[in-house]
């Protein structure tokens, strides 16, 4: 099949185009390059009308998840070879496949948008005092490593005419921890969420985390622990207000 690009037409030729697309719906690509591509001229409107495409800085990814199941498992079962292992004994014979979907649950957060977490639930309210929501836990893969890390996520924010319904800030951790992640990432991804839904003076977010990268193996301390934080707004301008929110995030 020939190559096919977000910012390319479909077919290089209108004689083949046909046989092209019915190629593309057969594998389940097509629906990629809806709203991307202009077939006569091939010209590229970017990723806007993606279906399927929430962040922008992700490559692109098949309509539904489910559709990589069989090569994930076929690649699992080819690791479980090379370790020296028989992926046909009774002990491993489903293992691919549910190592497979374990891992698109691990990763289930690509699948996810914020518009589609927060589902309206932005509330007008004249309230201008911090709201803490904290200890939320956080459970995500280390992408250099491909093993967990956990823990829990505090988030402050000042309002400013509009509030959040209080579990849509857990659902924000769920988004962006259930992907390949590094912690320091993870936390500015979870402000800047934030901020965007609610336009406050300020967002505040700790994240605590245990990484299985340097317990099980490496350095293996079983006792450390990453602590890393993101200050927007009045809560990096200010110093009493950063004061107020790391008391109530530390106290018991």
């Amino acid at each position: 099949m020939k190559e096919v690009k977000c910012n390319g037409a479909v077919s290089s030729s209108n004689n083949n185009k046909l046989e092209e697309e019915g190629n593309l719906k057969k594998n389940g690509v097509i629906a990629t390059l809806n709203g991307h591509t202009n077939g006569t001229n091939g010209t590229s409107n970017g990723h806007e009308k993606c279906t399927f495409h929430h962040d922008l800085e992700l490559d692109h990814r098949p309509p539904t998840r489910e559709a990589m199941l069989p090569e994930m498992s076929r690649s699992y079962k080819l690791l479980l070879s090379s370790l020296g292992e028989n992926p046909e004994r009774q002990g491993l014979l489903k293992t691919p496949e549910r190592a497979a979907k374990a891992m698109l649950f691990f990763t289930k957060g690509y699948d996810q948008s914020l518009e589609e977490v927060l589902n309206d639930a932005i509330f007008d309210e004249e309230h201008d005092e911090m709201v803490v929501v904290k200890d939320i836990e956080m459970f995500s893969m280390c992408e250099h490593h491909l093993v967990p890390f956990y823990g829990k996520v505090s988030i402050g924010y000042l309002p400013s005419g509009k509030i959040l319904g209080l579990s849509k800030l857990a659902r924000i951790v769920e988004i962006y921890s259930r992907r390949l992640q590094v912690q320091e990432r993870l936390t500015k991804q979870i402000a800047v969420a934030v901020t965007k839904a609610v336009q406050p003076t300020g967002v505040a977010v700790v994240v605590e985390g245990v990484h299985m990268c340097m317990v099980m193996r490496g350095v293996q301390k079983i006792n450390s622990k990453t602590v890393t934080s993101t200050m927007l707004g009045v809560f990096r301008d200010d110093p009493k207000t950063r004061e107020e929110f790391l008391n109530l995030v530390q106290s018991k």
